[in-house]
């Protein structure tokens, strides 16, 4: 399992680990990821997804999983979050439809 941000796309950063005599040796710094479940509105499903701290919270600001995939741009969602955002989609045209 990789550590990337199912949502936001957010992976580890490389970068040195400075000693107190300034020797750099290498090092990883990772996402704060936690597992989540996240509820569809239009869906009316409950999705397990592995999203970062900051993620979780740019969901909750953006107004719940539906508002954000709206937004969020396909480059950085994994493969999950695509069919998601596409099912979501696929909804929200049909309610439109049905309700004109």
């Amino acid at each position: 399992m990789s550590r990337v941000c199912e949502l936001t796309g957010k992976a580890f950063q490389t970068g040195n680990k400075v000693s107190h005599a300034n020797n750099k040796s290498k090092r990883r710094f990772n996402p704060n990821l936690v597992n989540v479940t996240l509820i569809s509105d239009a869906l009316g499903q409950a999705f397990s997804l592995r999203v970062s701290a900051s993620g979780l919270r740019t969901v909750e600001h953006r107004g719940g999983l539906d508002a954000f995939l709206a937004k969020a741009h396909a480059s950085e969602l994994s493969p999950r979050a695509l069919v998601l955002k596409r099912k979501v989609a696929k909804k929200k045209l049909a309610a439109v439809a049905a309700a004109a």
